[in-house]
């Protein structure tokens, strides 16, 4: 393979660049006529390795940029994007946002933020950290993970392939009420996907690693020998007997119960209705053991940012206390739908945890094993039913039954069903086994009940 470097952006002369063209479209939108405007900026590069039994399966380098305007007309909205950069795309794509908001409806809702509530300060957050690594070294990282991986047992017959990407970017973000800024971020990953067995025997698992800095990946042999281990367990997988058992949520997974509650209390599904948890502000959600806390100002977290997606200033704030909910995540947007004022969650939330003041230090993930006692630990999900609205939840699951505190076999073919509402409020256990991903971060979580389809 050719020595190909990653690519990396010229990012302190870009910002200088793309202050200019913010401020260019501002300026223009308001010749225009318009009463606001907002525009932003950005650009990124990444480079992403495959392999698979020992192979460079794919090379992939890209790079991408984009201008977004958005015009107000009043109560009228318009957007338009371009990603030529020229001064005359500039103005014609300010003309086509323009023209959009004329001939649109007005929406009450549709305006900028009010200037106090946009950011004003911006610490540095440590959130960009580029990847000095070149295709042919990317591919000796994924080949040593899928190497580790097939080494762990001769079980290991193939894999789904590693890979390894690294990818950094930068914007600047500014409106007519006075916000201007922006920053650079990074983001790189590494994972391995094993498979074991062969023909209807086979299974199959994976493990990966991600952070904004490179050194604080995991090391590769690692991530290749313990998506191996995760694979092997699953072999001779069986169902169970249908019935109502106790569900220990494996922490990648009880995130994404952290997950269902976010959007459960975002902005725009509550004020279409379209939420369980509408009106629920000031109401127990979880169980009174339970915080869930925001803190967009962590270091090099993948959550963290000074301003949200329409420049409002972020804040650290408690979401949850003892189970009853002090906050939703809105938007400007969604906020007026609902009367209220803007949480700066315009684009998702920032850095959310959620912990249990019963949880002990020495919780880890067997002393919840032997907390559940008998029922089904669960480390992977299949298909998307959840209904948002009445709280129904039923998906497929895999994962372990578990008697007296110990794994006894895998467990496949099963449906596990509840309501999330009383999901919530039938967390008996978070562990201190926990894990970040993104923007959330959480213990594995032990539901006191659910309902388990199986034979």
């Amino acid at each position: 393979m050719s020595q190909q470097s990653s690519l990396r952006l010229p990012i302190a002369q870009n910002q200088i660049q793309f202050r200019e063209l913010v401020q260019d479209a501002l300026k223009y939108a308001k010749s225009l006529g318009a009463s606001d405007a907002a525009a932003e900026v950005s650009e990124s590069a990444g480079l992403s390795v495959s392999v698979r039994n020992q192979d460079i399966e794919t090379v992939e380098q890209t790079h991408d940029r984009s201008l977004d305007v958005t015009v107000f007309a009043g109560q009228k909205r318009g957007s338009a994007s371009t990603s030529d950069f020229s001064a005359q795309a500039l103005r014609e794509t300010v003309d086509a946002a323009w023209h959009i908001a004329r001939y649109t409806a007005a929406d009450p809702a549709a305006g900028l933020p009010e200037p106090e509530l946009l950011a004003r300060e911006f610490p540095d957050l440590q959130l960009h950290s580029p990847w000095d690594i070149d295709a042919e070294a990317a591919a000796a990282i994924a080949l040593e993970a899928e190497r580790a991986a097939r080494a762990v047992s001769p079980l290991i017959t193939n894999t789904d392939g590693a890979s390894v990407g690294t990818f950094e970017g930068h914007f600047v973000l500014g409106n007519s009420r006075g916000f201007l800024a922006g920053y650079p971020y990074s983001r790189h990953s590494l994972s391995v996907a094993p498979i074991a067995g062969r023909g209807a025997a086979m299974q199959r698992d994976y493990w990966y690693s991600a952070d904004r800095q490179a050194s604080r990946l995991a090391d590769a042999a690692a991530v290749g020998r313990y998506a191996a281990e995760r694979t092997l367990s699953r072999m001779s997988a069986r169902r169970i007997k249908t019935g109502r058992f106790p569900v220990l949520f494996e922490a990648p997974l009880a995130l994404g119960l952290l997950g269902a509650l976010v959007q459960a209390t975002s902005g725009g599904a509550l004020y279409r209705k379209a939420s369980f948890l509408v009106d629920s502000l000031g109401k127990p959600v979880l169980a009174d053991h339970l915080q869930v806390a925001e803190d967009p100002f962590i270091p090099g977290a993948m959550g963290s940012s000074a301003f949200d997606d329409e420049g409002v200033r972020t804040s650290a704030r408690d979401v949850v206390v003892d189970g009853v909910l002090q906050g939703y995540f809105l938007s400007s947007y969604t906020a007026r739908k609902l009367n209220m004022q803007t949480t700066g969650n315009a684009g998702g939330s920032h850095n959310l945890s959620l912990v249990s003041r019963l949880t002990n230090p020495d919780d880890d993930f067997r002393a919840m094993l032997r907390k559940m006692g008998t029922g089904f630990l669960v480390t992977e999900l299949i298909g998307q039913g959840v209904n948002y609205v009445t709280g129904d939840y039923s998906r497929g699951a895999f994962g372990y039954w578990v008697e007296n505190g110990e794994i006894r076999h895998a467990v496949q073919e099963v449906t596990i069903a509840g309501n999330l509402a009383d999901m919530f409020r039938q967390i008996v256990a978070v562990g201190a086994d926990t894990i970040t991903r993104g923007s959330k971060s959480s213990g594995s979580i032990l539901i006191e009940q659910m309902a388990i389809a199986g034979q």
